[in-house]
């Protein structure tokens, strides 16, 4: 939490002229907000958006101090009950602003305030609007050259702190334990039967018995490597990517599933379910050795390009646990989210046949 007397805004009427002017106060805007308005944005499940228009007591003053025009607000969602279950992951979003994003060289909003109660059920994030950038679509997926933007902004998520041993002294930020990755692979044992239910006559007809085959991994796949980890987002792909009309300045939002891992699961999971198989399978090689080269540029002198790649080949294992996971447990389904996680499980499961992970296990 901050320092803030400032109550934590549970509405986006509560975000009035007089709270804004003390919320951007604390990030060196003196100018006073007059008015704003707001409107809804996006449709995420986990939490809501709006955007948000601000009019200041001096428009050339706050202009002169980079006061924005706009903002995005995001809030809690949901009744008492669900922000309980998803709290971890807003305190994950709040922390990562306050205290990770401006040690790495991830490109991200700016935020301007954050902050969170303390049972982290109800927290208010004032991030930059990005737009005219709009999301990818997870159905459509990304072009190579897209790709290849974004796997060399998620080298600026993992260099910095590649390796950095003080990032296991922060007590929020989660790294798997024996106790805890069992534990997954029961949960998605026990989801894959549901997911199958609604989503099997959507797939291959090999991909039921390719996803039957990963909970008994999946234990020891979230255990691998633990001398190489870093700051990984854990939900890395397009509709959770921001993209310019023009040029490379690909964003990345929604930070709720921040985690400490190996690297490899962002990359693996960004390119097995983000790009249509084909394409991914003629491009991969190229794509990791973009990110890898990206890595040296950020300092990472201890990791060759094959193990990059074969980081690579265990990370397409984190495409069906999210995308099982995420539909099983979603909230209100529509045929445009069944799309969604139609094209993650489909592409990532042919990755998993492709590039044969399990086998690197130790």
């Amino acid at each position: 939490m901050t320092d803030s007397p400032l109550t934590v805004c549970d509405t986006p009427e509560e975000l009035t002229a007089a709270w804004l002017t003390a919320a951007l106060g604390t990030a060196g805007v003196a100018t006073p907000v007059t008015a704003s308005r707001f409107e809804r944005v996006g449709t995420g499940q986990m939490g809501t958006s709006y955007r948000l228009w601000l009019e200041y007591a001096d428009p050339e003053a706050a202009a002169a101090e980079g006061a924005p025009a706009t903002l995005v607000a995001k809030m809690a969602a949901g009744d008492a009950a669900t922000r309980a279950v998803i709290g971890d992951g807003y305190r994950n979003e709040v922390s990562f602003y306050q205290e990770l994003a401006d040690t790495l060289a991830v490109r991200t909003p700016r935020c301007w305030y954050a902050d969170i109660t303390d049972d982290n059920t109800c927290f208010v994030l004032l991030l930059d609007d990005l737009a005219p950038a709009t999301p990818g679509d997870q159905v459509r997926g990304c072009s190579v050259e897209e790709a290849t933007h974004a796997v060399i902004n998620l080298a600026g998520l993992h260099g910095p702190r590649w390796r950095d041993e003080a990032l296991l002294e922060l007590p929020w930020l989660s790294r798997h334990e024996r106790e805890g990755a069992e534990f997954y692979a029961q949960v998605l044992a026990g989801a894959i039967p549901t997911f199958l239910d609604r989503f099997g006559d959507r797939m291959a007809a090999e991909d039921p018995t390719t996803l039957g085959e990963v909970p008994e991994h999946l234990a020891d796949w979230l255990l691998t490597r633990p001398e190489r980890f870093a700051v990984i987002h854990g939900d890395y792909r397009p509709d959770n990517l921001m993209f310019p009309a023009h040029g490379p300045g690909v964003s990345a939002v929604d930070w709720q599933t921040l985690a400490l891992g190996l690297p490899g699961r962002d990359v693996g999971y960004f390119l097995a379910t983000s790009l249509e198989v084909p394409v991914r399978r003629e491009h991969e090689r190229s794509l990791v050795g973009a990110y890898h080269e990206a890595l040296i540029a950020h300092g990472v002198d201890d990791f060759t390009l094959e193990e990059c790649f074969e980081d690579y080949r265990l990370g397409v294992v984190q495409g069906p646990l999210i995308t099982v996971l995420g539909a099983v447990y979603a909230t209100d389904p529509t045929e445009a989210s069944d799309a969604m996680f139609t094209a993650m499980i489909t592409r990532s499961l042919a990755a998993i046949r492709d590039l044969r992970p399990f086998d690197l296990l130790e």
